[in-house]
């Protein structure tokens, strides 16, 4: 399989053309995967462009590609959103990162009650932009066309109020139901995965109360960092996606 490298260039780019890497990019083709001149590799706008084509230059600081093939992929829908509870270490992070391998398509860090980790002031900031680059990165490795947007970190008030006109699925290993019984119906489908500690029963009332619904994943307890990579397989599944 070719690599793939995201460029925002690639936007305008159609036949025959060329779209240059530069900078971080470029070194990344050419010094660490060592790409060669008449090399086949992909290249993406992260928002639905794809193209495919040739190495015709390739330096440290630049790498020249002649576009060969030019695809516009429609983005999927219903979208999937994973709401990731802030959680201590690097949990948060594997979750978003494997969570974008697997197809989700946009990610939401919320603020729980329980969660160890506090985003506020500058920390807010930068802890989303430690995501989108988390996230930019596992879209190129999955070859994905279109990059997961990374929203600013919510409460659990704003979180009620997506439940208004998209589906909510609080992953909570007490529910009844569970997500493998779950049928699409048409709307995205919001999963949202609490801290280590669990949701807070206040903050489970208030979901249910916005019209969320409660399901579990099974008969055993997953980290944090793992139910929501692990619910995003089963529901991509659903969707027909794999």
């Amino acid at each position: 399989m070719a690599l793939h490298f995201v460029v925002e260039s690639a936007s305008n780019a159609g036949e025959g053309s060329i779209v240059s890497l530069a900078g971080a990019e470029a070194k990344h083709a050419a010094v660490v995967r060592r790409v060669r001149v008449g090399e086949t590799i992909t290249i993406g706008d992260g928002a639905g462009v794809w193209l495919e084509g040739t190495a015709v230059d390739v330096s440290a600081s630049r790498v020249d590609v002649q576009v060969t093939r030019r695809i516009a992929v429609e983005p999927p829908a219903p979208r999937l959103v994973l709401v990731q509870a802030l959680a201590k270490g690097d949990r948060d992070e594997l979750a978003v990162q494997a969570s974008c391998e697997l197809g989700v398509d946009e990610i939401v860090p919320w603020q729980a009650a329980r969660s160890i980790s506090r985003w506020e002031g500058p920390k807010a900031a930068k802890g989303r932009e430690r995501w989108a680059s988390i996230v930019r990165e596992a879209a190129k490795q999955a070859h994905r066309a279109w990059i997961p947007e990374v929203t600013a970190v919510l409460s659990t008030a704003q979180l009620a109020q997506r439940a208004a006109d998209q589906r909510v699925l609080v992953l909570d290993p007490t529910a009844d139901a569970r997500l493998s019984a779950i049928e699409p119906d048409g709307r995205d489908l919001v999963l949202v995965v609490g801290p280590e500690g669990g949701i807070a029963p206040d903050e489970l009332e208030r979901l249910s109360s916005a019209g969320a619904e409660r399901v579990r994943l099974g008969d055993t307890v997953l980290r944090t960092s793992t139910a929501g990579p692990a619910a995003v397989a089963i529901l991509s599944a659903k969707l027909g996606r794999w």
